[in-house]
């Protein structure tokens, strides 16, 4: 969804259809161009299937790139107004942890920056992008927006761009193209011609209208369409207005596809966004479409330009164009089949939420990430569907909460508790669901630094948990006010709830990564409390735990608290070791609040060093990073005494003006530029001693794409 860096080089990896086969719009390219030179706002508008987005994708990515870049923002697959700017913070790659609301971020980082940020597909969602782009534009005047739908957003200084339909000869050349694909040649074929004159230049309709190619001729085509357009108008062509060109088309085509691949084109609408092989043969299979056909006849959609085929980093995905979409929608719904289907779809997004919470304790913890954020847009459609049945409360919460690891582990807190909270305030009840998203709502507020709500959630989960009797439940709300004392620099409370849930757990079975993370809780009280070699022999035993199990985000927090004992030591090197592998770990899982705590610690290191220039940049870094975090180290006197002696030491040696002068470098530094710069000083791994009495170093995380192989253990809350 965003596009990658501002080079210019590529605006995005997932537009709707291939921009290396662009062809025609000679005379919109530059007209748009210059459109965009001239005015802080410009819309593309025209009808479904017109190659909008093609167009915009084309001329933003051919542009000498503003300085931050330029980030496509594809709003087809939001259905909720109130997840727009969730969208744009998204495609940005912020992460807030904070209660901030999203518009506050996307003003707080776009402040002072010069970027191009595309919306497309924004007519269902009007007026929510038009107050977004009044405001940012209001406040940003760095910032210039291209917009994309089927109508004007209707505010003040918007240019808009109506784009037409392609001239005869481009139409022709677009079928030409599109015929190669499957293997015709239609050369000056007078058909052909005409053909693209009937469907007015539509790019959508004509490539539909190749996509027929395989089994009937040009002439043929124009026979079937012919006979279409008459039905349509009583004999008549000039009484078809262009949006029903466009809709005759796509009917057409329609008509000429086989019984089954009406019923899958049908069926798979009730997908946002991207979908997967294994999910479409399980949401469309079954009454007239068996799953072992569902690739058969969704090759034959393919081949047809009703679905997409996308490369992506989790594998092979699909797409349906929304236009195409749409119809099929139109047709599930008069098959009285839509409520069915989309309870398929629910149900097959809460088994891969349930699946993706078993596997991120596993080796499979990177691929578990990237595939949550791939399957976001289906799994907010599930949870919407989940919010808005009668009987679909219990479900909501049970989606909400296994999610626990996307909102906490994965930088998504802000989202995830819009959901815990919509979830929870449905019928009350005991059951384990419930009490579940009431201890992960309390996680989440804590992480955010909202410590009342947070308290008020656990509790509630804590006694509802003693009436049901729920041991599970409320071993993990004991962990989490135990969570809360630590950050509230109440030790002997955090020591004794911590060491008390984990004995608990202990008695449970229950052993996954929220379990790691309270030994490594317990093991930063500990440290608090002036017992070093207890924390570092807690987070020895998590290390191997994590190490044993393929487990790297608790792992991550251990190898923090061990850095920090390395340090205690006089370890400087063994510290960098340990913190620039927790650091990278953090940052590939997006976990705001590790990146900084160890790019915190980085920098003590590295005055200790001698390098209290670099060691300022770094807490410049970390100061810019705090306000999507929260209150910077949790406004914790315990956790805020390295940063002073840091602090202290270079103000020393550089002076109160140099201090200054080399934080604001680093206050200006994006988050990707303080991780690479903090990562470029680490010294090779296997050249540096290991602590005393620790296990040998497994692998250095910057490797995230190749999780090992080690097998899995899985407790009974499925937590992690």
């Amino acid at each position: 969804m965003r596009s990658h860096q501002p080079d210019g080089t590529e605006v995005n990896g997932n537009l709707p259809l291939e921009l290396d086969a662009f062809v025609g719009r000679r005379a919109e390219l530059p007209a748009l161009a210059r459109a965009l030179d001239t005015s802080r706002l410009v819309t593309v508008t025209g009808p479904g299937g017109i190659g909008k987005s093609r167009l915009a994708a084309r001329v933003a990515g051919g542009r000498c790139a503003p300085p931050d870049g330029v980030w496509r923002v594809e709003l087809a697959a939001v259905r909720d107004p109130e997840f727009v700017d969730y969208a744009v913070v998204e495609t940005l790659g912020l992460t807030d942890h904070t209660t901030r609301l999203p518009r506050e971020t996307l003003l707080a980082h776009l402040a002072g920056r010069r970027l191009l940020l595309v919306l497309d597909g924004f007519e269902h969602l009007v007026d929510a992008c038009a107050a977004l782009v009044v405001d940012l534009l209001g406040q940003v005047p760095g910032l210039a927006v291209l917009a994309v739908g089927r109508r004007p957003l209707a505010v003040a200084g918007e240019q808009v761009f109506a784009l037409g339909p392609l001239s005869e000869d481009e139409a022709v050349e677009l079928f030409g193209e599109r015929a190669g694909r499957q293997g015709a040649t239609t050369g000056d074929d007078p058909h052909v011609r005409q053909l693209c004159r009937r469907l007015d230049g539509i790019p959508l309709a004509i490539e539909l209208a190749a996509g027929r190619l395989g089994a009937l001729s040009p002439e043929q085509l124009l026979e079937r369409l012919d006979d279409r357009f008459r039905l349509l108008t009583g004999g008549g062509r000039d009484a078809l207005p262009r949006h029903r060109t466009l809709r005759t088309a796509i009917g057409w085509s329609h008509e000429l596809c086989t019984p089954e691949e009406r019923l899958l084109w049908s069926r798979l609408s009730v997908f946002a966004g991207q979908f997967d092989l294994e999910a479409a043969e399980y949401v469309c299979s079954g009454d007239g479409l068996h799953s072992d056909d569902v690739l058969d006849v969704l090759s034959a959609l393919l081949a047809q330009s009703v679905v997409a085929r996308e490369e992506t980093a989790t594998g092979v995905r699909y797409r349906m164009l929304d236009t195409v979409r749409a119809y099929g929608a139109e047709w599930l719904e008069a098959m009285g089949d839509a409520v069915r289907l989309r309870r398929r779809h629910r149900d097959w997004y809460v088994g891969l939420a349930t699946w993706c919470e078993l596997e991120w304790f596993s080796p499979r913890q990177n691929e578990v990430a990237a595939r949550i954020e791939a399957e976001l847009p289906n799994l907010r459609c599930a949870l919407e569907y989940c919010l808005t049945e009668p009987d679909g409360a219990e479900l909501s919460r049970h989606l909400a909460g296994s999610l626990w690891f996307c909102w906490v582990g994965c930088g998504r807190l802000s989202e995830g508790r819009h959901w815990l909270e919509r979830s929870v305030e449905l019928e009350p009840g005991h059951e384990p669901a419930r009490l579940k998203a009431l201890w992960v709502l309390g996680h989440v507020a804590i992480l955010q630094g909202d410590t009342v709500p947070a308290l008020a959630a656990l509790q509630e989960c804590r006694e509802e948990a003693e009436l049901s009797a729920n041991a599970t439940a409320a071993a993990y709300a004991e962990h989490r006010t135990g969570c809360l004392a630590l950050v509230s620099d109440d030790m002997p409370r955090a020591d004794g709830l911590l060491r008390s849930s984990l004995e608990h757990y202990q008695e449970l079975g229950e052993l996954n990564s929220n379990v790691l993370m309270a030994q490594v809780e317990l093991a930063m009280a500990r440290a608090f409390l002036g017992d070093l070699p207890d924390a570092v022999r807690l987070c020895q035993d998590v290390r191997q735990v994590c190490e044993d199990h393929g487990e790297r985000w608790a792992r991550s927090y251990a190898l923090y608290v061990l850095g920090y004992a390395a340090w205690s030591e006089g370890d400087a090197a063994r510290a960098r070791e340990l913190l620039t592998d927790c650091l990278a770990c953090a940052h590939a899982f997006h976990d705001l609040l590790g990146s900084v705590l160890s790019i915190e610690l980085l920098a003590l290191v590295t005055v200790t060093e001698g390098d209290p220039a670099e060691a300022a940049v770094l807490q410049g870094a970390a100061a810019s990073l705090w306000p999507s975090v929260g209150l910077p180290l949790f406004g914790s006197a315990y956790y805020n005494a390295p940063h002073e002696q840091c602090e202290t030491t270079a103000r020393e040696r550089l002076g109160d003006e140099r201090y200054e002068e080399r934080v604001r470098q680093g206050r200006a530094l994006g988050r990707d530029a303080v991780v690479s710069r903090a990562l470029g000083r680490a010294r090779p791994l296997g050249g540096l001693p290991a602590p005393r009495g620790s296990v040998p170093h497994a692998r250095a995380a910057l490797d995230m794409q190749q999780p090992a192989a080690s097998p899995t253990r899985k407790g009974g809350e499925t937590a992690g």
